[in-house]
């Protein structure tokens, strides 16, 4: 199952918010807190709690020009891949956008296709405002 998150505008150039998104610390201002708990990280790596008990683990898995690869964890209830997407527009604006690729059943699709390219589109805007 591959979801595309809304794209956003950051007021900022790709090397900072790079720099940004590198430091998986950083992704615990991204998310949403109050739907969230147990946020555990070091500089590679993140886990969570969502409302409902589901634990996502997220792994930093290298970068290339303009993007930035995630990959699911062992604590993850099925394995994916994540992609940030960053196109640097002008000298201070970035346009990004999250890419999902996941191993879901039909079944698991319907469940949690919404809730997450909900929380990527959050994650999304929280990225813009963390750059105002």
């Amino acid at each position: 199952m591959i979801l595309t998150g809304e794209k956003i505008s950051v007021t900022s150039n790709v090397k900072e918010i790079e720099s940004f998104l590198i430091d998986s610390n950083n992704y615990e201002f991204l998310l949403p807190m109050d739907k969230v708990s147990n946020f555990k990280s070091d500089k590679d790596s993140c886990s969570f709690k969502v409302q409902g008990g589901i634990t996502i683990s997220l792994i930093q898995n290298g970068k290339e020009d303009g993007k930035i690869f995630l990959k699911s964890g062992e604590k993850s209830p099925f394995p994916f891949k994540l992609t940030v997407h960053l196109n640097q527009l002008e000298e201070e604006v970035t346009e990004g956008y999250i890419e999902f690729d996941g191993e879901v059943n039909a079944f698991l699709k319907m469940m949690v296709e919404k809730p997450l390219l909900n929380l990527f589109n959050y994650m999304s805007h929280k990225l813009s405002k963390q750059f105002l």
